[in-house]
């Protein structure tokens, strides 16, 4: 029976690595980002109904606050997707006086104008079919739709979502706004971890698919994983002087230390080291603790992808 579920499982790819943190983030965030849109759409437009909040930011809303690093969750997904899907949609709906047709070219180049325009944004699709068979309310708008509800909707969202995921130190949207990577820049291209980011965008040209990461993410990935197979577990001697460490857990535990000073002993084992902790759990203490404890603690290594006073 048991094999059976796990079949199952792989069969429906039902993802159980996050965290219960991550989840209660997400809730929240979607909660507080729907309820925003409303608000501040009415008390700027008066309006009501789908001519306030288009539907389709419900989607937008679980993409930015459930999966904020994603790519198609991205500021330019977002903006380039909903509105050029906007204009698609309200264009098919004057244009072609068949709403089946229409329903199906507006969806249809909603797609294509936003492979086009690089900013693939699943809810664009919802937005452009709603412009065509959307109530006599949103008809009413003409192009106006493409300003409100659209654009005055994805900027609240947007404001929101780079407001609400600041508070959680494991994430930020947009994702650059990540103070820390997980690996260096690739110079060494001798080194066993390192793959060229040419062969991995002709391996994603051969494959001929869409995914939710690009070249650069797919190149940390894969070098994360590799790291993690050559070295499972960091030793004493490779904790080094005002390097950064993570535990890489999640949520409330999640925490990055900077090693600020250390104290050698004639006993290997009783050599101490200095930690500052400079994002997550902790934020700003310090403590010391041996070199063989922080090795144990330590998950990863970071390189900060800018220092302090930059």
């Amino acid at each position: 029976m048991n094999q059976i579920f796990k079949k199952l499982v792989r069969l429906l790819s039902i993802d159980s690595s996050v965290s219960s943190a991550e989840k209660l983030a997400s809730t929240l965030g979607g909660f507080i980002g729907i309820f925003l849109i409303s608000s501040i759409s009415f008390h700027f437009t008066g309006a009501s109904g789908a001519a306030l909040i288009v539907p389709s930011m419900g989607a937008s809303a679980v993409l930015v606050f459930a999966v904020p690093h994603g790519k198609l969750s991205q500021p330019w997904a977002l903006f380039g997707g909903q509105l050029s899907s906007a204009l698609v949609g309200v264009s098919c709906y004057y244009l072609v006086p068949n709403v089946f047709l229409a329903s199906g070219l507006a969806v249809g180049l909603a797609i294509g104008t936003m492979h086009i325009l690089r900013c693939v944004h699943p809810p664009g699709g919802a937005t452009a079919l709603a412009a065509v068979i959307g109530s006599a309310q949103i008809h009413a708008l003409g192009y106006g739709y493409v300003l409100t509800p659209v654009f005055l909707n994805t900027v609240i969202i947007f404001v929101t979502a780079v407001a609400f995921n600041s508070f959680f130190p494991w994430r930020r949207y947009p994702v650059s706004l990540m103070r820390f990577a997980d690996v260096p820049a690739f110079e060494d291209k001798t080194s066993s971890r390192f793959i060229d980011k040419r062969y991995i965008e002709r391996a994603l040209a051969d494959i001929d698919l869409v995914i939710d990461l690009n070249a650069d993410d797919l190149q940390r990935l894969f070098a994360l994983a590799l790291e993690h197979a050559e070295t499972p577990k960091f030793t004493a001697d490779q904790i080094k002087l005002g390097h950064y460490y993570t535990n890489s857990k999640h949520g409330a535990e999640w925490s990055v230390r900077q090693i600020i000073d250390e104290a050698a002993s004639d006993d290997p084992k009783k050599d101490m080291v200095i930690y500052r902790v400079v994002e997550g759990h902790g934020l700003k203490s310090a403590d010391s603790c041996t070199r063989s404890e922080f090795a144990d603690w330590a998950d990863r290594e970071l390189f900060p992808t800018h220092t302090e006073n930059s």
